[in-house]
């Protein structure tokens, strides 16, 4: 409360500076806001000057004190203050004002020094032109004003960096972060840097580089974990299943330890980098994976491998910990590795038949029957929507709209995706009846849905469970008809065979069955002709097709496989014998 008065005024600024430092150091947290004690400190330089700031803006009130203020016993503290500010500014994103800040107090000093070379970065430049003003005996500091500056080049770099990887500028982006790399930061944050060099150089397309940064993430701080979760995509990105397990078993290892204390941190410097950089960027490049994402990526990765054995060990293992609630501390805004729930149970079911176990098979799937049954409208109508905004509000889902639509759709190809399984893992274990039973229910489960429109023009998010529905209901009706055949029943089996080419005309499996179908029909000239017809099919053509269509959901892959035809070779000789003693009967 006492008025401002000059001789008094370098030991107040000085008191404030420790404890604005002492304040950040002891809250150990990320700096926001904004520093009132500076803006305090400011109006009564100016008060004790005799002029008045009351109503300037922050970055009109320092070019106030620093042009107007010219007192020699000021200017040390003004500018170490002024080094405090830009710690602020910079903790919240403004570069520009961190700029303009450095120039006038490069200004005040030496006009000569302000100007930025041609081809250096403007705000690392303005803040290494800085001369740091001399300590006093007197008034000593908890922080040098030395030590400050390298702390603000560090973060500059850093933040800059982040913004240009974020932008796509990847050269000026690593240009900025191997600038970061060499500056003054504890190993945590070095280790952080690291980490978004080894990001920057996978997204330029040198996976061999970022697994170098990566690797020395981890050596200058072996607990850096997003490090390693990068390490294993860049080795799925090269293909090197092995290397990726290997990567993923040692974060799942790690995330289920009780983590040491932090590394080493500095912790002599109150205010450090890891203070200034708190964007959403580097929290996304950061983020630490849950012990059932993980163990999901191990789980998928062995399917995708055909390491059944080990992924029915791993899905277990998933199902189990989902069972105990830890979903609940997965992320829920996209950026998990988990899928939905149901998906995962039919993952599992998947590797589970692939591994012989079709009756624990057939268990896991009756669980997303039974838990989707309910949230499935008996008919489900899916319009055209042709002005639909890209963006529907969320009022619309929950008004029975495109976002409701969506996800009755998801729980449909859940629920018949059960069914279908259960039907293929009844035949495997020769239950043809049981098995036809199971892909009728998936059939007349997808009779729920009815489409209105042309189908052509409809909306994309629906487009692609629709696609989805159709698969399903292709598989369900070859592995029916296939019972069928297995049961004498030909006359149906050749219905769901010409059905399924309906669904998908010149469907490799739905044709040779169909021909097959006919063959036992006795009707060999149709079969026959059938083949020819398929046999003549442009492969070209199908795989153009193919290669246009969505990949399929992990959990359809092994029914696809098991849809496929099996006697291509016998058919085809049965056929051309036949073929070959009709010539023969035409020519005598």
């Amino acid at each position: 409360g006492l008025p401002a008065a000059l001789p008094a005024l370098p030991l107040e600024l000085t008191v404030l500076y420790n404890s604005l430092l002492c304040t950040v150091g002891a809250s150990d947290s990320a700096i926001k806001g904004e520093a009132e004690g500076i803006c305090q400190g400011l109006l009564r330089v100016l008060e004790a000057c005799g002029a008045c700031g009351q109503d300037l803006a922050m970055e009109e009130l320092w070019q106030k004190v620093l042009q107007e203020v010219t007192v020699e016993e000021l200017q040390a503290p003004l500018h170490r203050l002024g080094a405090l500010q830009a710690a602020w500014w910079l903790a919240a994103s403004r570069l520009g004002s961190v700029a303009g800040l450095f120039q006038l107090l490069s200004t005040a000093e030496d006009p000569s020094r302000a100007h930025c070379s041609e081809g250096q970065n403007e705000l690392l430049s303005v803040i290494k032109a800085w001369r740091v003003p001399p300590e006093g005996a007197s008034l000593p500091l908890v922080q040098s004003a030395k030590d400050l500056k390298e702390i603000l080049c560090t973060a500059a770099a850093f933040l800059q960096g982040l913004q240009e990887l974020e932008a796509g500028n990847f050269p000026t982006a690593l240009s900025l972060l191997q600038e970061a790399a060499g500056g003054f930061c504890s190993k945590k944050m070095l280790a952080q840097i690291y980490t978004c060099l080894g990001c920057c150089a996978q997204r330029m397309g040198k996976p061999q580089t970022a697994l170098q940064h990566l690797k020395r993430a981890l050596q200058v701080d072996f607990q850096c974990l997003p490090a390693l979760s990068h390490v294993a995509a860049v080795y799925h990105e090269l293909g090197e299943t092995d290397a990726e397990m290997q990567a993923l078993t040692l974060l799942y290892e790690a995330l289920g330890k009780n983590p040491p204390a932090a590394a080493s941190s500095s912790p002599y410097f109150l205010l450090q980098t890891e203070l200034l950089v708190h964007t959403p960027v580097l929290t996304s490049l950061l983020r630490h994976y849950h012990p059932s994402e993980v163990k999901y990526l191990l789980a998928q990765r062995c399917l995708q491998d055909g390491r059944v054995a080990d992924a029915v060990d791993h899905y277990l293992d998933l199902l189990f910990l989902l069972q105990e609630g830890l979903q609940q501390q997965v992320p829920l805004d996209g950026s998990s590795a988990l899928p939905r729930i149901p998906e995962v149970f039919l993952e599992a079911a998947s590797a589970l038949e692939q591994a012989g176990r079709h009756r624990d098979a057939i268990t896991v799937c009756e669980e997303v029957i039974s838990r989707t049954t309910n949230l499935i409208p008996r008919v489900l109508q899916v319009e055209e929507r042709l002005e639909q905004p890209e963006c529907p509000l969320p009022e619309a889902g929950l008004a029975g709209g495109l976002l409701s639509q969506k996800e009755s759709l998801c729980c449909l190809a859940w629920r018949a995706a059960g069914y279908l399984h259960q039907g293929w893992a009844w035949a495997k274990l020769g239950e043809s009846k049981e098995a036809v039973t199971q892909f009728s229910r998936c059939l007349s489960d997808l009779l729920r849905v009815q489409l209105h429109g042309s189908g052509v023009k409809r909306t994309e998010n629906l487009q692609a469970e629709v696609e989805v529905l159709q698969k399903i209901r292709l598989l369900s009706l070859i592995g029916r008809g296939t019972q069928f055949l297995g049961l004498g029943r030909h006359k149906e089996a050749l219905l769901d065979f010409q059905h399924s080419l309906q669904i998908s005309p010149g469907d490799p499996a739905a044709a040779s069955y169909l021909v097959q179908a006919l063959w036992k029909l006795n009707r060999k000239q149709e079969a026959a002709a059938q083949w020819q017809k398929f046999c003549q099919g442009s492969p070209g053509e199908d795989g153009q097709q193919q290669g246009q269509e969505r990949p399929l959901p992990l959990y359809l892959v092994s029914c696809l496989e098991q849809a496929m035809f099996p006697h291509s070779e016998p058919l085809a000789r049965s056929i051309q014998d036949f073929l070959g003693a009709a010539a023969q009967d035409t020519s005598s």
